[in-house]
């Protein structure tokens, strides 16, 4: 499959997530996610692999870590960040609120410029990657697929 194919592969596993309600730490299609369980979600049902756990959280979690553990976990499951140019639909970005604070945010990009993502207002949609969420783009990661 190509690259191309697998983006669209992950969008639309992303996408049958739309509707779903947000609840903090809820890792469940239809029932209840937030932001991580969205895409280690989308990560399982595309990998045929079950995401790492990442254990209980607070929501406030990224303004108390001593590390960018969201960022850590995606080095570790997906490689390197690409550069932003380079990025392609069905690629996970990552977002932070504040320069100097941990990403604490993250989606799946949907098109060049719309992203899917759970978001505690309004449970998983997708939105337009606007001035105001790109500059908040801490890094962009591809999920590891094989061809």
């Amino acid at each position: 499959m190509s690259g191309d194919q697998n983006g669209q592969r992950i969008v639309s596993a992303a996408r049958a997530w739309i509707g779903t309600p947000y609840r903090h730490q809820g890792t469940r299609k239809g029932i209840g996610c937030d932001c991580l369980g969205l895409v280690r979600g989308v990560w399982s049902e595309v990998t045929g692999h079950e995401a790492q756990e990442p254990g209980a959280y607070a929501p406030d979690w990224a303004e108390r870590a001593d590390s960018d553990r969201l960022i850590n976990a995606a080095r570790l499951h997906c490689g390197e960040p690409i550069a932003l140019p380079e990025a392609a639909p069905g690629d996970i970005v990552l977002f932070r609120w504040r320069t100097g604070v941990s990403a604490k945010h993250a989606g799946i990009l949907s098109g060049p410029d719309h992203f899917i993502h759970a978001y505690e207002a309004a449970g998983v949609i997708e939105s337009v990657l606007v001035p105001s969420w790109r500059r908040r783009i801490a890094a962009v990661h591809r999920i590891p697929l094989a061809d």
